[in-house]
Formats: C-alpha cells, structure tokens, sequence
C-alpha cells in the first residue's frame, strides 16, 4: 500500500512540475516565436542579397525559407511554396516543380484545405522521380487521409479513409531511408492506425532514444507516442506526453499543432478546468496565428463546454462565498454580543462608562460598515447574476447553434459565428453596467471626486452617463480593489499606464496624495 501511495504521489508531482514548466513556456512564447521571426528576417535578407541571375541560389534560400514557414504561417509557407514553385518551372527542373508541388499541398492539408490539397496531391506523378520525393509524397497523401478521418470523425467515412492513409504509408516506407527518423516515425504511425499498438510503441519509443532529434521531431514523436498510450487506457503517460509535446512545439515555434487542443481535452475530463482552460486558449491562439482552419472548427466545439463548466464552477464557489460571508457575519455578530455582555457585567467599575460608550461607537461603525457592505453584496450580486444569466443564455445559444451548424457541415457561418462574437464590446457593456451600479450606490461620489480639482480640472460623467478612465480606475479603489495589477486586468489597461492615471489626477488634486485618498474613500454608499 505505501508503494502505491508512494508512486501515485511521484506521478503527480512529476505532472505538476511538467505543468509548470508548460505555463513557463507559453509565458515564453512570444521569445520563441520573435526567435524564430529573427532567423525568417535573416533569411529574407539573404535572399535580396542574391543576383538576379543565380536562379538555383535563389531557389534554395526560398525552399528554405518554405521550411521556416510551413509550421509557422500558412499565408508566408504558401507564398513561397508557389515563389518555389515559379522558379521550378522557370528552371523547367522537374523534380523541383513536383517538390514544390507537394509544398504546397502539404501547406494546404495543414491548413485543412482539403480538397484543395487532394486537387493539388491528384496532379502529381511520382514515377521516375527520387526515391525521396516519392516517400515525401506517399507520406503526405496518408497525412492527408489521416487528418480528414480525424476532421471528419465519422463512422461510416472515417475508417476508409484511414484504410487509404495506411495504404499510401505503407507504400511510403519502401523509399524511406531504415536508418531515418521519418522511416521509424511513419512506421510507428502506421503500426498505431492499423491497431498493432505493441508494436507502435517500441517503434515510436526508440525513436526517442536518439540524440539527433529537433524540438519539432521530438514534438511529433511524443504526441504519437500519447495516442498509443490512449489506445492502451493510460491516461497518466498520456497527458505527460502530451504536455512534453506542447512544450517542444513552443520550443520550436510550432503553430500547426494538435498537442495543447488534446491535453485540453485530457484536462477537462479530468476536471481540471484551469490547465484545461489555459491549454485550450493557446490552441486557439496558435491556430488563429498559423491559419488553420480545421484546429478552429475543432477547438470551437470544445471551448463552449470548457467555458460554461468552468462559469458553473464559479457560481457554485461564489455561492459557498456567500454561504461562509454569512457564517463569519453571523459569528461576527454573536461576537459583538458577547463583548457588550462583558461590558454590561463589568459597569460598576471605574471606566465602565467609558468603554461602553467606545464600544457603542465602534459599534455603531462596525453596523454602518456592515450596511454598507451587504448593500453593495446585494447590489453587484444582483448585477453579476443578471451578467451569467445573460452569459450563460448566450453560451447555450452559441451551443445549439455550433452543433447545428457542424451537423449541417455549415463550416463558413461558424466562421462566421465566431467573427461576429463582439467580446471587447460586451467587456464594454460590463464596465457600462458597473459604472451605473456603483453611481447607484455612491451618487456622491463624484460630487466629491471633484471637489479635489479646480474648477478647469474637474472631470464630468461621458455622455452616456459612464464613468471616465480615471474616474473607473478611483471608483475602483473605492469599492477597496487596490492593487493595480487587479485594476488593470479588470480594465484592459498595463499597470504602467494606471499609475500614470493615478499619477496623473494627483498632480492635478489641490490636496496632497494622502489626503486624496482618504477623501475618495469617504463616498458614503447610499
């Protein structure tokens, strides 16, 4: 028993440390991708520098410059692709005009432009070519059938095309080098489509073993490596694959990736919706980012129920909030009552009157502060729960309208959908709403926000009857959010630029800072 404990606890902290490494990188994401930006801009300069004349130079630093691109952004990958595909057939080489071919297909298929990419695949002959660009193309027409299986996730369609993306896999293999990381790659692959998962797992397992491998590679190899672990029901070495994965693909600047949209998915039948939540909007970012159309269908149809459990979770917390608010008030209150009982029995000493009368005071402040508290509870619980209520009717709708449109195949209006969701203006319509709920429970608060200026100073409400920038960012403060990291992630803002607003007013202020603060917390609510 306390081997199993044992090794339960080893496990979870290994994938606790392999989390916080992955928040680490997606933190670091942008260091990776400006990395990548820097050998893309080297490379472009390269190429200016080339003379008109040296047609091949040209041809190899625009191939390369495919090789850049092509996990990183489909639009740049299919320029050059087709920049490639030019200079071929300027050059009338035929092996590099199938070679830029099947460049440009495989930009297509990962961008889920799969007829397209079927049109382009179907044009090509291989017969009499290399025995590299052969298993190039076979590799990429079972990609190809095993991404629109995977996309089309149908029983009666699926299989088939499964069955065609082992054939061209199979057919693959005999023009891969034994010796070369693609030979044991697809061959793994394949083992795991056709359900000989053993055998998939040595394979995949000792491609791991090398000291050669990119971030890339690597990347690839493990997010195989966790299908067969699925297919074994382990979802413990599953997810620990699949967060090595996501990390070597922000490594590498990968953007046409599956990893963090799988270990979402993981993460949320596990229930763990934080991590899960974090994942899936990473995917969505690199997806968006890269242009990949069939990662954006896929990850709509699971964010909604992300979202919505994560907002159901959030209201069952708030509801022990209020549960536990009550408890300590009500304890709160009992405590008070005992304090007076004492002072009541301990009258007839010398300072009894005087402590009573403290007491009273500090009592009658402590009542005011709880009015004003449970008024202003009441009040943003009322406008939170009408903001959920209208949230959460929204997301059903969204719901229906997703599953409607995937049943129908209707993939250009759930472009459309998700193009029309005006999140900055609902953001808008939120801070709208608080500005009236808090006017509502502090209507002088503006009367005393601008008895600190001078009269060219002061600072009246926008037409619509919402608050100004600065105004927002001190009504804040005054419902006690201090701390300016919190004031600019409610607002939108940098913290720099809060400070310089309150920076800003206080210059302004005909009071010193000290005073200024004090005065805006003196709004009586109500």
């Amino acid at each position: 028993m306390f081997f199993v404990l044992t090794a339960l606890t080893t496990r979870e902290e290994t994938q606790d440390s392999l989390f916080t490494a992955l928040e680490s990188a997606i933190k670091q994401s942008q260091q990776y991708d400006a990395k990548k930006e820097a050998e893309i801009t080297q490379l472009k300069q390269s190429l200016g520098n080339i003379a008109n004349n040296d047609i091949y130079k040209q041809a190899d630093i625009t191939s390369m410059l495919y090789e850049a691109y092509k996990t990183f952004n489909y639009d740049s990958a299919l320029l050059y692709a087709k920049k490639l595909q030019a200079i071929s057939y300027k050059l009338q080489d035929k092996p590099r005009i199938i070679d830029s071919k099947i460049k440009i297909s495989f930009i297509l298929v990962s961008a889920g432009l799969f007829k397209d990419a079927f049109d382009s695949l179907n044009t090509i002959i291989v017969e009499g070519l290399t025995d590299s660009i052969k298993a190039e193309y076979f590799s990429l027409m079972g990609r190809a059938y095993y991404d629109l299986g995977d996309f089309d996730n149908d029983k009666a369609y699926t299989p088939a095309y499964y069955q065609k993306g082992n054939q061209y896999l199979d057919s693959a293999l005999t023009y891969f080098s034994p010796s070369s990381y693609s030979y044991f790659y697809y061959k793994g692959l394949l083992l795991l489509k056709m359900g000989k998962i053993a055998q998939a797992r040595v394979a995949i397992q000792n491609i791991l073993t090398r000291q050669d491998l990119s971030f890339h590679q690597k990347a690839l190899a493990k997010s195989t490596l966790s299908g067969v672990y699925e297919q074994m029901k382990r979802p413990n070495e599953q997810l620990s694959l699949l967060m090595e994965a996501a990390i070597d693909d922000i490594k590498s600047a990968t953007k046409e990736t599956t990893a963090t949209l799988y270990l979402s998915s993981l993460l949320f039948k596990k229930n763990d919706l934080k991590r899960a939540f974090l994942c899936v909007e990473k995917s969505i970012q690199d997806a968006i980012f890269y242009g990949a159309r069939q990662r954006q269908v896929q990850i709509s149809s699971i964010l909604p129920i992300i979202e919505g459990t994560r907002i159901n979770v959030i209201e069952g917390q708030r509801g022990r909030l209020i549960l536990y608010s009550s408890i300590v008030t009500l304890l709160l209150l009992l405590l008070i009552c005992f304090i007076i009982v004492a002072y009541k029995q301990n009258k007839k000493l010398k300072k009894a009157k005087q402590i009573i009368t403290e007491a009273n005071i500090k009592q009658q402040e402590i009542n005011h502060q709880l009015i004003e508290a449970n008024k202003i509870k009441e009040e943003y619980m009322i406008h939170s729960y009408n903001i959920s209520a209208n949230f959460l009717t929204r997301m059903e709708w969204l719901r229906d309208a997703f599953e409607k449109k995937i049943h129908d195949r209707k993939f250009e209006e759930i472009k459309f959908l998700l193009n029309n969701m005006h999140l900055k203006a609902e953001k808008q319509e939120m801070l709208f709403g608080f500005d009236k709920v808090f006017l509502k429970l502090f209507p002088d608060f503006i009367d005393n926000f601008n008895s600190l200026f001078q009269e060219e100073d002061r600072v009246p409400l926008n037409e619509d009857g919402s608050l100004s920038t600065g105004m927002r960012i001190f009504a804040l403060i005054r419902m006690g959010i201090t701390d300016n990291d919190k004031i600019a992630q409610i607002l939108e803002y940098s913290v720099n630029t809060i400070y310089a607003y309150k920076t800003k007013f206080k210059k302004k202020a005909i009071v010193s800072s000290k005073e200024f603060d004090d005065i805006i917390m003196q709004s009586k609510a109500f």
